[in-house]
């Protein structure tokens, strides 16, 4: 038998090289929820609202997602108290341009070990989904599994992952398969209807 990550990655399977010939089906990935669980979330207003982006590396050609948590955060930011904390590999170079152009609050953690990500998912108030066209993103159930609201594109495996009451994903606005520039003011909106009803 085949077992899919999910619907995406079947259907995206399926496009390029028809059905399968055995029995199939979808399995997400899983976490440990004795480790990833949403014990002591913070419960009060924050001064500061946290939009967190976790990827085990946004280095190189992969710093698409990483450019578009920063724009963001600065729209955010017109509104809001905001701080972005990006998690993961990023290039100096690209950390350097960002930290010195951005009109919001960045900090770079680069890659920590894996047992510090759930003390950082709890510490958030908004995971950023950066990824485009995700097969089944680890970083996001995990969050998920911190009782962490998720905000994404509505490109790969993120709705199927992401219900309502647990988030929200908009329509990219362009062809993401030819990473065009997406609809950040889409994406702003659906953060501000987050960030504004987090107890719900």
């Amino acid at each position: 038998g085949v077992v899919y990550q999910s619907t995406f990655t079947q259907g995206w399977w399926e496009d390029w090289y028809g059905k399968t010939r055995v029995p199939y089906t979808v399995i997400h990935n899983a976490v440990d929820l004795n480790v990833y669980n949403a014990a002591n979330l913070p419960t009060k207003t924050p001064d500061k609202y946290r939009l967190l982006l976790v990827e085990g590396s946004l280095a190189g050609g992969l710093d698409s997602g990483l450019r578009w948590g920063v724009k963001l955060a600065e729209k955010l930011s017109q509104v809001l108290p905001i701080e972005l904390l990006v998690v993961g590999r990023v290039d100096e170079s690209r950390k350097a341009e960002i930290l010195a152009k951005s009109q919001a609050d960045i900090k770079f953690l680069g890659v920590v070990p894996r047992d510090e990500i759930p003390e950082i998912d709890r510490s958030a108030h908004l995971y950023f989904s950066a990824e485009v066209n995700p097969p089944c993103p680890n970083a996001v159930i995990e969050a998920l599994a911190c009782g962490l609201p998720v905000l994404g594109f509505d490109t790969g495996s993120l709705a199927e992952l992401v219900p309502p009451r647990a988030g929200s994903t908009v329509s990219y606005g362009g062809d993401q398969w030819r990473l065009e520039e997406p609809d950040i003011s889409a994406l702003t909106e659906a953060a501000l209807k987050i960030l504004k009803n987090l107890p719900q």
